[in-house]
This record gives C-alpha cells, sequence and structure tokens, in this order.
C-alpha cells in the first residue's frame, strides 16, 4: 500500500510539474501584456510550488509500520530508504548529515516528546521585535531533563512566556538543528506546526529535513556530495572554519564502506557452501552398502570368466 501511496504521488508530481511548465510556455506565447504575463506567471508558479509541496508531505507524513514504538529512540533503515529514495540521494548522504547535525547518538529527542532544542538570544530578541506571537503564560518545563538539555528548554519556556512564536523562531529544532524561522521552507503554514511536527517523532523530524533541503535548493549539492556547497547552505558562512564540509565527507565515506561490508556478508551467506576440487571429502560408504555392491558385481566376474574359458 505504502509503495503504491508513493509511486501514485510521484505520478501526479510528475503531471504538475509538466502542467505548470505547459501553463508557464502557454502564457510566455501569448499576447498578454508583459506585466500581465508575469502576474500569471507568478501565480501559477506558486501555485504549481505550493501543490508539489502538499503532495510530498502527503507522501512522507506516512510513518512506516514498525517506528510506533521507537519514534522517539531511533530512525529505522526503511526510514531512511524511503525518504532517500523520494529525493533520489544515496541513504549514505543523508545518514552524513545526521551524523553531524544530531551527534554520535543521532538523538532527535532529550525525552519522549521533548525534542532536541537549542534555543538562541540573539534569535529571539530580533524575531520578538517583529512579530506579535502568542504568551503562553502556563508553559512548564517538560520533566526528565537534566545538564544541558534542561538549561536549554527551562530557556525556551522563560521565552514562550513572553512571545511562544519568537521564542520557536529562535530556536534550531530536532536531529536535523532547522531553525525554527525557516517554518516556511519546511513546509508548515506557522512555526506552531513546524514544533508540532518535530514533537512527533523523529520520521517527522527526516520528513522535514527533505522538504526543507528540497525548497532550500540544497538537494542537488545533496545528490552531487558537494559537501562544500551543501555545508555553505545549510550551516552558513562558517561552515568551513568548523569544518562540516570535511566532517561529512568523512562520515559518508564510513556509510559507504559500511555499506559494502553489508552488501559482501550477505553475498557470502547467499553463497553456496559446498566446496569443490580436491577439498571435497570422499563419500564414506557403511559395510552393508558395500556388501550390497560387491555381491551384485560378483556374478558377473563369473559369467565373464566362463565365457572366457569357453573360448579357449
Amino acid at each position: 500500500m505504502k509503495r503504491a501511496l508513493l509511486l501514485a504521488a510521484a505520478s501526479i508530481i510528475s503531471v504538475s510539474a509538466l502542467n505548470a511548465e505547459t501553463v508557464r510556455k502557454g502564457k510566455a506565447n501569448s499576447p498578454a501584456t508583459p506585466t500581465d504575463s508575469i502576474k500569471v506567471e507568478t501565480r501559477a508558479d506558486k501555485n504549481a510550488d505550493k501543490e508539489i509541496n502538499e503532495l510530498v508531505s502527503l507522501v512522507l507524513t506516512t510513518m512506516p509500520e514498525g517506528d510506533a514504538k521507537v519514534k522517539y529512540k531511533t530512525l529505522t533503515e526503511e526510514d531512511f530508504r524511503l525518504v532517500a529514495k523520494e529525493l533520489g540521494v544515496e541513504v549514505a548522504a543523508i545518514k552524513a548529515v545526521v551524523k553531524i547535525e544530531a551527534g554520535p547518538k543521532l538523538e532527535g529527542f532529550w525525552a519522549p516528546g521533548v525534542p532536541v532544542a537549542n534555543y538562541v538570544q540573539s534569535l529571539f530578541n530580533k524575531y520578538n521585535g517583529k512579530t506579535k506571537g502568542r504568551k503562553l503564560k502556563d508553559a512548564k518545563i517538560p520533566s526528565g531533563l537534566t545538564g544541558y538539555a534542561l538549561k536549554e528548554w527551562t530557556s525556551l519556556t522563560n521565552a514562550r512566556k513572553i512571545n511562544a512564536d519568537a521564542a520557536d523562531m529562535g530556536t534550531y529544532w530536532g536531529m536535523f538543528q532547522i531553525g525554527g524561522f525557516n517554518y516556511k521552507l519546511c513546509g508548515c503554514e506557522s512555526v506552531e506546526e513546524m514544533v508540532s511536527k518535530v514533537c512527533d517523532s523523529e520520521f517527522s523530524q527526516l520528513e522535514m529535513f527533505a522538504v526543507f533541503i528540497r525548497n532550500s535548493g540544497m538537494l542537488d549539492a545533496l545528490k552531487k556530495k558537494d559537501w562544500a556547497a551543501f555545508a555553505r547552505k545549510y550551516n552558513g558562512p562558517s561552515y568551513a572554519k568548523r569544518g562540516y564540509h570535511t566532517r561529512m565527507a568523512k562520515e559518508y565515506a564510513n556509510f559507504k564502506s559500511q555499506e559494502s561490508s553489508e552488501t559482501k556478508k550477505s553475498n557470502e551467506q547467499k553463497a553456496p557452501t559446498m566446496k569443490s576440487g580436491v577439498d571435497q571429502k570422499p563419500v564414506e560408504l557403511s559395510k552393508e552398502s558395500t556388501d550390497t555392491i560387491k555381491k551384485s558385481v560378483a556374478p558377473e566376474k563369473k559369467n565373464y570368466k566362463k565365457k572366457r574359458r569357453r573360448r579357449r
């Protein structure tokens, strides 16, 4: 069912893109004035892009079976394969980004339903002056947190009491550390919707990453494994100083090596175990089998000798 949904959505996406292109070409060739043509073309492009994003979101929202018990703990191989196929990139490439952004443990959550969150005061100040957001006066710090996680959620919760939207926009969320101010690029209507998806599961965080890099123009760099170009857009101008591109390249190579080892091991297990040539052990016959063979051969030998004697 899931594969059928993916194929159907992919087909619709292709048709939508084709229709959008047809509209653009048709309007370009029409006798309308330049101003009218530009307005219609822009509207058609936006509608087509919105339709495609909605379809992509629909496909990726279907969480694979088996994720329910581990949705706050880990991403499965099926999760990675599903999104990698949708994006047309290698699984190892996505894993490399996760490893650098989420750390060695590949964590998307600090506690069930409590995602990794890195609050930035300067970003809150920036959006607090521009956004008249909700005030969550009854906001409480999630339970079960300690150390750095407790510190970040304490700061975030206190900021939410002043301006929840500005606080969420000024926070980097989940295993992919996507800033809340990017909620529109993540296919969300509001930052509140984005945070809701981040809190849902690690698979939801993975699907958001997929939509984000597509809408941000990073997909081509990820397909080509151009880590410098990808890190420049994903991590900002200081990516080189922190070595994001070289670290991602290294992790990609590690994951590809693991894939090769697993493939080799799988092939060896599938290969026949029988040895050939001199390594084969001779077949050992039981005493009963040996006696039976002797009895069946012996009469032939006697008859043969008798025939030879008669000829003499």
